[in-house]
């Protein structure tokens, strides 16, 4: 059985596994270096948003963050989501779980708009996810990053809080 719970220092390593395939073998995300457990950690530390991970026996399967969408102060209440699963968890409905609970804890926590930004790979699993859960398309970023000899838009969505 998987659980859902808030992140804590002792979850870095499970996040950084989690996390690495992603970016060295794909361009689901735009780092080109996976971050140590030790940049976890300092994230982990630093956050002001929910930041949740889910277990299953003591396994990192897949974690969700919310961070600020931009520094300036009027979009205080707006945040950027994140979420990544291990492949192993993918297609079992852990997916909209973590993000369904990540949208929740914002709002209480007073968020009041939610942004995904997500790389337009062609790969439709991130963009179905988050229409299921809300998100609607609010613009397209094209050709803004380059990562394995390619040139990638993003997709911007979002979803009212609260």
């Amino acid at each position: 059985m998987s659980t859902i719970a808030e992140v804590t220092a002792a979850d870095a390593e499970g996040i950084a596994a989690v996390f690495a395939p992603y970016v060295t073998d794909s361009v689901f995300t735009f780092e080109t270096t996976p971050p140590t457990a030790a940049e976890w950690r300092a994230k982990i530390r630093e956050r002001t948003w929910p930041f949740l991970v889910l277990a299953e026996e003591g396994e990192i399967l897949g974690y969700a963050l919310a961070a600020p969408w931009r520094p300036k102060s009027a979009y205080r209440y707006s945040v950027e989501t994140t979420i990544y699963l291990a492949p192993r968890a993918a297609g079992r409905g852990h997916g909209r779980r973590l993000l369904d609970e990540l949208l929740k804890q914002c709002a209480e926590a007073g968020a009041r708009q939610a942004i995904a930004v997500i790389v337009d790979s062609g790969h439709p699993a991130s963009r179905n996810l988050h229409r299921a859960a809300g998100f609607t398309d609010a613009g397209v970023l094209r050709r803004v990053g380059f990562k394995q000899d390619r040139w990638l838009d993003t997709l911007l969505m979002q979803r009212e809080l609260g």
